[in-house]
């Protein structure tokens, strides 16, 4: 009886060894059967064949076909314009193909038939690049769209291109390039449709599109783009061009967005001033009107409180299409307080054009008057670190911008170039001896540059990563201190307080993580290194500080909530909860 059972238990076993394995073993035949592919040439044509990688060792037959597919093609486009597999069959685990390549087809000549000098300069295009050189059917495609890009840029998009007296002999192609323009288009006008209170003839100058004026398919594209530029409009679709006889009219489908602004914003910082470890309350408010009566026209206020004692005033008015120009006059209001230190006011004139393609050119003049108040510290004089000064100066400015929202953007590139030069004049003070003034210059010549560079990356649906660098240089060999840039706080180095650092060079870099919740709702950490010089005459100082922390900003019923929590380190300041930045708000836009 026990010989039975255990016979009987040995023999089950060997059965799930068996059924366990079987699938296995089936699974790696399967794995190992392949198909091979073997493609047979005529013995001139071998060489050629050598030329081009290919797989032999496929899944199937249908794969294997593909493969050939894409070899006779590949053929083709290198100027083997008879490429072809003559046959085909299976046999065994072997697809047999005998291919047929044929010659190499040249052009003998392609001769210009009635292109103009623009086409010519615009397409490329020389008789002497088609004679004796391989006929490749894509190079061939990729002139014909040059040529049909520039008639749609000039006013003929319906405009057709082929090739006139084609004459093949043997593997020589000759023919005649020719170019049918069509009718000349001209704009007729420009719609909006949607619940947009703009003006068209505001956006017909923004974006040059006046009536009369040849078609351009390259104008109606880049439109878009410099659509999303304007923070009171959003698209709610593609632009349309509508065609009837030899006029176009193109509509813009837009919707008002919510882009005046009134907000406030308050900050809680150490009082560095008491010792009772009691905190200083800062503040920010701002008034920002746009797009007034539907002309474009942009009025702004901000006023900041820093720290005690210390005022920052700022104004704008934008006037777009100055006397019906695409022309943009903008004029600027500065005004620090410092403390009982000093206090600077700037105004600014600039005159800007946007351009279709390259995004927006201004020239722009700027006076700076710098006073040193009577209830400075007369040892800062005597440092050299204060001085009354006047400086005049005119720059240049470039901006190019193709973010994809104006508030909110999740990707795109941001790059902005300044440069400007000046005279500064020194004034002289009252409170300090007139003989001081003897070793200093009067006048000096005065430089500044500038730099930002913005990319955001979307990463997923919901993700978006920020780089962004931004840089300045004051170059004159007599700075003070009430001439340098000042950084710090929410909008440079986060982690500081307002205004923290004196900086006659500056450099930050930043990285920042959005995780969006929402259109207008998001998480974010960041990272800010920063790096900075002062270069005053009788001291030097530099440091590469830095800023991490996080926020959160949502949309509420009363508008969009702020909260941002940072530390801060640098040589007068460790990294420590103890000096940590709470900043939190709300913008309310209507």
């Amino acid at each position: 009886m026990y010989k039975f059972l255990l016979l009987f238990l040995c023999f089950s076993l060997y059965l799930l060894l068996a059924q366990a394995q079987a699938p296995q073993q089936i699974q790696v035949q399967a794995k190992q059967r392949t198909l091979t592919l073997h493609i047979s040439t005529p013995q001139p044509e071998r060489a050629v064949l050598r030329q081009y990688n290919f797989k032999t060792q496929l899944a199937d037959s249908a794969e294997a076909r593909s493969e050939v597919r894409a070899l006779v093609h590949r053929m083709q486009q290198d100027a083997y314009l008879l490429a072809s597999a003559d046959s085909v069959f299976l046999r065994q685990d072997t697809l047999h193909v005998k291919l047929h390549i044929g010659d190499r087809f040249e052009w003998a000549a392609l001769r210009n038939g009635n292109l103009s000098e623009g086409i010519l300069v615009e397409s490329g295009f020389r008789e002497k690049f088609y004679r004796n050189t391989p006929f490749k059917p894509a190079e061939y495609v990729k002139l014909q769209q040059r040529i049909l890009d520039y008639a749609e840029r000039n006013g003929y998009p319906f405009a057709s291109v082929w090739l006139d007296s084609v004459v093949i002999s043997g593997n020589k192609i000759e023919g005649v390039l020719m170019v049918e323009k069509a009718f000349l288009v001209t704009y007729d006008s420009l719609h909006i449709e949607g619940k947009s209170k703009t003006q068209p003839k505001f956006l017909t100058r923004y974006l040059q599109l006046y009536p009369g004026q040849p078609y351009n398919q390259d104008q109606v594209n880049a439109s878009q783009r410099m659509l999303t530029a304007l923070p009171y409009i959003k698209v709610t679709r593609p632009p349309q061009v509508r065609f009837y006889k030899d006029k176009a009219t193109v509509y813009y489908f837009l919707d008002d967005r919510q882009a005046n602004q009134l907000d406030g914003v308050v900050g809680f910082l150490p009082d560095p001033t008491r010792r009772d470890n009691k905190l200083l309350i800062t503040g920010e408010a701002n008034l920002n009107i746009r797009n007034i009566k539907g002309s474009g026209k942009q009025l702004g206020l901000q006023w900041r409180r820093v720290n005690r004692g210390s005022v920052v005033l700022n104004g704008e008015y934008l006037h777009p299409n100055l006397f019906g120009t695409p022309f943009e006059l903008g004029g600027r209001f500065g005004l620090l307080k410092q403390d009982s230190s000093f206090i600077t006011v700037q105004p600014q004139l600039q005159l800007s054009y946007y351009t279709i393609k390259y995004g927006k050119f201004s020239v722009f003049s700027e006076w700076r008057s710098a006073n040193v108040l009577s209830t400075a510290n007369r040892q800062s004089l005597q440092n050299l670190d204060l001085a009354d000064a006047r400086t005049n100066t005119y720059g240049i400015n470039y901006l190019w911008n193709n973010l994809d929202d104006f508030y909110f953007p999740k990707r795109g590139r941001l790059v902005e170039l300044q440069f400007s030069a000046g005279n500064k004049r020194l004034l002289r003070n009252p409170l300090f001896e007139q003989s001081f003034y003897d070793t200093l210059q009067q006048r000096t010549t005065q430089l500044s540059v500038g730099l930002q560079l913005e990319n955001f990356l979307r990463i997923g649906k919901t993700s978006v990563l920020l780089t962004r660098l931004r840089g300045r240089a004051l170059l004159n060999d007599q700075l003070f201190l009430n001439d340098m840039y000042r950084l710090g706080g929410l909008g440079s180095i986060r982690g500081f307080d307002d205004f923290f650092f004196y900086a006659s060079s500056y450099a930050v870099g930043t990285l920042e993580y959005r995780l969006f919740t929402a259109e207008d709702s998001y998480v974010l950490l960041f990272y800010d290194q920063g790096y900075y010089r002062s270069d005053l005459e009788k001291s030097f100082e530099q440091d590469l500080p830095l800023g991490v922390g996080g926020g959160i900003s949502f949309s509420t019923g009363a508008g969009i909530f702020q909260l941002v929590y940072s530390l801060g380190r640098s040589d007068q300041q460790p990294l420590t909860f103890k000096h940590s930045k709470i900043h939190f708000g709300i913008t309310n836009k209507f």
